[in-house]
Protein backbone atom coordinates (compact mmCIF):
# COMPACT_ATOMS: atom_id res chain seq x y z
CA UNK A 1 0.00 0.00 0.00
CA UNK A 2 1.47 3.73 -1.03
CA UNK A 3 1.49 6.83 1.19
CA UNK A 4 1.61 8.85 -1.80
CA UNK A 5 -1.53 10.37 -2.94
CA UNK A 6 -2.60 10.96 -6.48
CA UNK A 7 -1.43 14.45 -6.48
CA UNK A 8 1.61 13.62 -5.16
CA UNK A 9 2.24 10.98 -7.39
CA UNK A 10 1.83 13.27 -10.47
CA UNK A 11 3.97 15.63 -9.46
CA UNK A 12 6.92 13.03 -9.18
CA UNK A 13 8.91 12.86 -12.86
CA UNK A 14 10.62 9.66 -13.50
CA UNK A 15 14.49 9.59 -15.16
CA UNK A 16 14.68 9.80 -18.97
CA UNK A 17 14.61 6.37 -20.64
CA UNK A 18 18.08 7.36 -21.57
CA UNK A 19 19.46 8.28 -18.15
CA UNK A 20 17.93 5.02 -17.16
CA UNK A 21 20.21 3.14 -20.17
CA UNK A 22 23.07 4.52 -18.69
CA UNK A 23 23.03 3.87 -15.37
CA UNK A 24 21.72 0.37 -15.65
CA UNK A 25 24.54 -0.19 -18.31
CA UNK A 26 26.94 -0.30 -15.15
CA UNK A 27 24.81 -3.67 -13.76
CA UNK A 28 26.80 -6.48 -15.31
CA UNK A 29 24.27 -9.47 -15.94
CA UNK A 30 24.76 -12.87 -17.56
CA UNK A 31 23.89 -13.45 -20.76
CA UNK A 32 21.24 -16.25 -21.97
CA UNK A 33 19.19 -17.28 -24.89
CA UNK A 34 15.18 -17.91 -24.73
CA UNK A 35 13.89 -20.63 -26.54
CA UNK A 36 10.89 -21.78 -27.07
CA UNK A 37 8.61 -24.04 -29.78
CA UNK A 38 4.82 -23.16 -30.82
CA UNK A 39 2.95 -24.09 -33.54
CA UNK A 40 5.85 -26.45 -34.89
CA UNK A 41 8.24 -23.47 -35.02
CA UNK A 42 10.94 -22.42 -32.99
CA UNK A 43 12.00 -18.94 -31.36
CA UNK A 44 14.65 -17.43 -29.23
CA UNK A 45 16.25 -14.04 -28.11
CA UNK A 46 19.33 -13.12 -26.50
CA UNK A 47 18.16 -11.88 -23.05
CA UNK A 48 20.14 -10.55 -19.89
CA UNK A 49 16.57 -10.51 -18.06
CA UNK A 50 16.90 -13.55 -16.11
CA UNK A 51 16.77 -14.03 -12.33
CA UNK A 52 16.36 -16.87 -9.51
CA UNK A 53 12.90 -16.00 -7.69
CA UNK A 54 12.67 -19.14 -5.15
CA UNK A 55 14.35 -22.57 -4.57
CA UNK A 56 10.92 -24.20 -3.00
CA UNK A 57 9.52 -24.34 -5.45
CA UNK A 58 12.43 -23.70 -7.64
CA UNK A 59 11.19 -20.86 -9.99
CA UNK A 60 13.00 -18.26 -12.05
CA UNK A 61 12.00 -15.17 -14.14
CA UNK A 62 12.42 -13.90 -17.47
CA UNK A 63 11.73 -10.48 -19.28
CA UNK A 64 10.85 -10.44 -23.03
CA UNK A 65 9.70 -7.69 -24.87
CA UNK A 66 6.14 -8.04 -26.31
CA UNK A 67 6.60 -7.08 -29.88
CA UNK A 68 8.71 -9.80 -30.07
CA UNK A 69 7.36 -13.48 -31.81
CA UNK A 70 9.15 -15.30 -29.01
CA UNK A 71 7.40 -13.27 -26.52
CA UNK A 72 3.91 -14.62 -27.75
CA UNK A 73 5.14 -17.77 -28.44
CA UNK A 74 5.99 -18.43 -24.84
CA UNK A 75 2.62 -16.81 -23.81
CA UNK A 76 1.03 -19.67 -25.97
CA UNK A 77 3.22 -22.70 -25.39
CA UNK A 78 3.09 -21.89 -21.61
CA UNK A 79 7.14 -22.68 -20.85
CA UNK A 80 10.63 -21.94 -22.69
CA UNK A 81 14.24 -22.84 -22.14
CA UNK A 82 16.89 -20.55 -20.30
CA UNK A 83 20.55 -21.26 -22.55
CA UNK A 84 23.21 -20.02 -20.04
CA UNK A 85 26.15 -18.69 -22.38
CA UNK A 86 29.49 -19.67 -22.13
CA UNK A 87 32.11 -16.78 -22.34
CA UNK A 88 33.47 -17.53 -26.19
CA UNK A 89 29.93 -17.34 -27.12
CA UNK A 90 29.33 -13.94 -28.04
CA UNK A 91 28.85 -14.80 -31.79
CA UNK A 92 25.91 -16.27 -30.92
CA UNK A 93 24.42 -13.87 -28.63
CA UNK A 94 24.34 -11.73 -31.49
CA UNK A 95 23.21 -14.18 -33.66
CA UNK A 96 19.97 -14.70 -31.63
CA UNK A 97 19.83 -10.84 -31.11
CA UNK A 98 18.68 -9.87 -34.26
CA UNK A 99 15.49 -9.60 -35.27
CA UNK A 100 13.99 -11.65 -38.33
CA UNK A 101 16.55 -13.91 -39.09
CA UNK A 102 17.26 -17.45 -39.25
CA UNK A 103 18.38 -18.07 -35.55
CA UNK A 104 18.71 -21.50 -35.52
CA UNK A 105 20.93 -21.45 -38.58
CA UNK A 106 23.98 -23.14 -38.08
CA UNK A 107 23.65 -24.11 -34.32
CA UNK A 108 23.51 -27.20 -32.40
CA UNK A 109 20.23 -28.49 -30.49
CA UNK A 110 17.79 -31.10 -29.44
CA UNK A 111 14.71 -30.44 -28.38
CA UNK A 112 14.01 -30.92 -23.98
CA UNK A 113 11.66 -32.59 -21.78
CA UNK A 114 8.71 -29.53 -22.62
CA UNK A 115 9.15 -29.98 -26.57
CA UNK A 116 11.35 -26.45 -26.74
CA UNK A 117 14.66 -26.35 -28.26
CA UNK A 118 17.52 -26.90 -26.34
CA UNK A 119 21.32 -25.44 -27.28
CA UNK A 120 23.94 -27.63 -26.85
CA UNK A 121 27.08 -26.60 -25.60
CA UNK A 122 26.11 -23.94 -23.66
CA UNK A 123 26.94 -23.36 -20.15
CA UNK A 124 23.69 -24.22 -18.98
CA UNK A 125 20.02 -24.82 -19.57
CA UNK A 126 17.03 -24.72 -17.28
CA UNK A 127 13.75 -25.91 -19.24
CA UNK A 128 10.54 -23.93 -17.39
CA UNK A 129 7.31 -24.40 -16.86
CA UNK A 130 5.48 -20.63 -16.99
CA UNK A 131 3.37 -19.94 -13.62
CA UNK A 132 2.18 -16.70 -14.18
CA UNK A 133 2.68 -13.56 -16.91
CA UNK A 134 2.53 -10.04 -15.75
CA UNK A 135 3.01 -7.11 -17.83
CA UNK A 136 5.12 -4.22 -17.30
CA UNK A 137 5.80 -1.49 -19.46
CA UNK A 138 7.30 -2.79 -22.32
CA UNK A 139 7.98 -6.28 -21.40
CA UNK A 140 6.09 -9.17 -20.11
CA UNK A 141 7.67 -11.30 -16.91
CA UNK A 142 7.37 -14.82 -16.77
CA UNK A 143 7.96 -16.18 -13.41
CA UNK A 144 8.43 -20.25 -14.27
CA UNK A 145 8.91 -22.93 -12.14
CA UNK A 146 12.12 -25.33 -13.12
CA UNK A 147 11.39 -28.93 -14.56
CA UNK A 148 14.63 -29.54 -15.46
CA UNK A 149 18.17 -27.88 -15.16
CA UNK A 150 21.68 -29.08 -16.60
CA UNK A 151 25.38 -27.10 -16.33
CA UNK A 152 29.11 -27.67 -17.70
CA UNK A 153 31.89 -26.37 -16.18
CA UNK A 154 33.33 -22.79 -17.65
CA UNK A 155 32.79 -19.00 -17.30
CA UNK A 156 29.95 -16.92 -18.20
CA UNK A 157 29.93 -14.83 -21.16
CA UNK A 158 28.72 -11.40 -19.11
CA UNK A 159 27.27 -8.40 -20.43
CA UNK A 160 28.32 -4.28 -19.14
CA UNK A 161 28.02 -1.30 -20.63
CA UNK A 162 26.78 -2.99 -23.47
CA UNK A 163 29.81 -4.77 -24.52
CA UNK A 164 30.06 -8.72 -23.85
CA UNK A 165 32.92 -10.20 -22.14
CA UNK A 166 33.98 -12.56 -19.50
CA UNK A 167 34.54 -12.90 -15.72
CA UNK A 168 37.31 -14.94 -14.25
CA UNK A 169 37.23 -16.00 -10.95
CA UNK A 170 40.84 -15.02 -9.32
Amino acid sequence: MSNISSEDNQSLQLVSPESFRNVISHFTSGVSIITVRESEIDYGITASAVSSVSLEPPMLLVCANKNTGTCHAISKAGSFTVNILAENQGALAMQFARSNTEKFKGVEMSYGELGNPVLNNTLAQIECRVVEEVTGGTHSVFLAEVQKSHALLGDPLVYFKGEFGSFKKE
